[in-house]
C-alpha cells in the first residue's frame, strides 16, 4: 500500500518541479509560435507590463489592452509574419 503512494507522490513533484524549471526567451518567440501557443495570453499579459514598464506608464486601459491583444493575433496570423519574432511586429507598429 505504502509503495503506490510513494510512486505517485515523488511522480507528482518530478511534474511539479519540471513545471517550475521552464523558461521561454520572449523576444525569440515568433508569430507562428505564437499562435499556436497554449498560453499566448500570459505571453500578451507580459509584453503588456514589458512596454508599458519601458515607457514608465502605470495605466492600463483594459480596453485598449485587449483591442491591441487582436490587433497583434490578426498581425501573426498574416502569413508574412509567421517567422517574424513578435517583439519586433509590436515595436515595428509602436513607431507607426
Amino acid at each position: 500500500m505504502l509503495k503506490p503512494f510513494v510512486g505517485v507522490l515523488m511522480t507528482l513533484v518530478a511534474a511539479e518541479s519540471g513545471h517550475a524549471q521552464m523558461t521561454v526567451e520572449i523576444s525569440k518567440i515568433t508569430c507562428e509560435q505564437f499562435n499556436v501557443m497554449p498560453r499566448a495570453d500570459s505571453v500578451a499579459l507580459w509584453l503588456s507590463g514589458y512596454y508599458h514598464g519601458q515607457r514608465g506608464d502605470s495605466l492600463i486601459d483594459m480596453n485598449k489592452f485587449d483591442e491591441n491583444v487582436r490587433n497583434v493575433r490578426a498581425a501573426c496570423r498574416v502569413a508574412a509574419n509567421f517567422k517574424q519574432p513578435i517583439m519586433q511586429l509590436i515595436e515595428s507598429r509602436m513607431s507607426k
